[in-house]
């Protein structure tokens, strides 16, 4: 196994792959700006290195200083988390040059599925059901729209590179399909640098439904079934959770050979996610592969009792598969919800600063993946992510009735938050239903407004009492300086 290993990330990620790392005996080294100089994985790390200023084109996007560092700390390979360098072809073949093993897909995976149009050619070819499209824009304005027809409004024009909603557009009518072709373009070239777009059939009620893949280097693939992420706004995943309240088993069993047959398409290597839409008559259609471990991967593991982290790094040594798809149970039911420095009430404009004080949610199946402390100040650069909460229960309903009290449970001071408007979707009637699509959030936005409720008011009241006894105890001692006189991080 790795003696060493580079994590090329920050925030509660990097805290993620430290920890599984460290549990298999390997020795970590962290990277950071100058804004993450006092976060939780620097202080965790056996090694630390410096690597530039806050912004990430400057430091996390910088593959010359990650290699440089692994070199200088002797670390056997990187590991990228997600974001950043995750997904960068260049990056992993850089790695494999320098002889340094990226704990991920090769770069030829990474190329084909991290474009949409080579990516839908590629399933089409291997016998995986996609969503109808049109990918051939190099033909007139009078083709395009002829396709158009074929397919049938509305449609949806998507940009190829990227994601998180950007170079989207919906369709509903031919008069609208030049200007919006035209609009995505411009979009996707300011994002991605890629102006290359396609078309596809819109999906009207729209389950979003990822399936997790683990593949060795030996040809052997498994899933380790399916996430129910349709809780979205802006494109972006706000809930998740397993098993999907949609999905029956026969269901199950085909797509999750479907998303094996995609990863084998590509001979894919490591942990990776192929997505898929669901419509309420359960067709199920290929979306897209995500080729790194996904935000979501906890509930995963919290319904599998396989630590993804450490098959990724078990893989990348070279190493067989430890589980066949025959031996994979899921047990019980498992929700994550992610909380964010943002304010819900102002169009969750993101709210960067100093947390006066923190305190997570704890008991019995309950799991919190975070990074921050009382006195870490939640830079503006990156992703105003604090944590992401991940409750198990026996069933459904327990799994709910947990997370509720376990977001009442979280206390966090000196900056907006969402935990509250976390709390009013595990209320909604619908979302307990289990009767929920990715239109969730735009269709009852208007019931997850805050009001001044009671437990909010205890809330409240209890969190700033807990405060002003913590600061009365801790006077000349703040939480960041006790972490460090009780540490041995290095830090170079």
């Amino acid at each position: 196994m790795f003696k060493k290993i580079l994590i090329a990330n920050r925030g509660e990620i990097a805290l993620r792959v430290i920890r599984s790392a460290q549990e298999m005996g390997i020795k970590t080294v962290a990277v950071f700006s100058d804004a993450d100089r006092d976060s939780l994985p620097v202080k965790i790390a056996d090694e630390a290195f410096h690597i530039g200023n806050s912004p990430a084109n400057e430091s996390y996007l910088v593959e010359d200083k990650i290699i440089a560092v692994a070199k200088e700390s002797g670390a056997e390979a990187i590991h990228p988390g997600y974001g950043f360098l995750s997904e960068n072809a260049a990056f992993s073949q850089r790695c494999k040059d320098e002889g340094i093993e990226f704990i991920g897909p090769d770069a030829y995976a990474i190329n084909t599925m991290g474009d949409k149009i080579t990516a839908r050619k590629t399933m089409i070819a291997a016998g995986v059901q996609v969503v109808p499209g049109y990918e051939d824009f190099g033909g007139t304005d009078e083709q395009l729209l002829a396709e158009a027809e074929k397919i049938g409004y509305p449609i949806m024009v998507k940009a190829t590179a990227g994601g998180g909603g950007k170079g989207m557009r919906l369709v509903e009518s031919a008069n609208e399909l030049l200007n919006s072709v035209k609009m995505a373009k411009g979009e996707a070239k300011s994002a991605f640098g890629n102006d290359t777009v396609y078309i596809e059939k819109y999906i009207s009620s729209p389950h979003h439904i990822e399936f997790q893949v683990l593949a060795d280097k030996y040809g052997n693939v498994v899933h380790i079934n399916e996430r129910e992420c349709s809780v979205q706004r802006r494109h972006q995943k706000v809930i998740e959770e397993t098993p999907s309240p949609l999905i029956t088993n026969e269901l199950r069993n085909k797509m999750g050979e479907q998303a094996v047959l995609a990863a084998k398409a590509v001979n894919y290597i490591g942990a990776g996610t192929i997505e898929f839409l669901v419509d309420d008559d359960l067709n199920y259609y290929f979306l897209e592969m995500n080729t790194r471990l996904q935000v979501e991967h906890p509930i995963t593991e919290m319904t599998s009792g396989i630590d993804l982290v450490k098959e990724q790094l078990r893989i990348a040594f070279g190493e067989k598969l430890n589980h066949k798809q025959e031996d994979i149970k899921q047990f019980g039911h498992s929700i994550e919800c992610r909380v964010y420095a943002e304010d819900p009430e102002n169009n969750f404009m993101p709210s960067p600063g100093k947390v006066l004080y923190i305190k997570q949610p704890s008991g019995n199946g309950i799991r919190v993946d975070g990074y921050v402390y009382t006195g870490f100040k939640i830079p503006m650069d990156y992703d105003p992510m604090i944590a992401k909460l991940i409750v198990w229960g026996s069933n459904r309903t327990e799994a709910i009735e947990r997370m509720k009290r376990a977001l009442l449970e979280f206390r966090i001071l000196g900056l907006k938050h969402n935990i509250p408007y976390l709390y009013r979707i595990f209320k909604h009637e619908k979302f307990i239903e289990g009767k929920y699509d990715t239109r969730f959030i735009g269709l009852y936005g208007d019931d997850l407004k805050e009001e001044k409720t009671e437990n909010a008011e205890k809330i409240d009241a209890a969190a700033i009492a807990i405060y002003l006894d913590y600061m009365n105890r801790a006077k000349n001692n703040t939480p960041a300086e006790e972490f460090n006189q009780n540490s041995n991080w290095k830090r170079k």
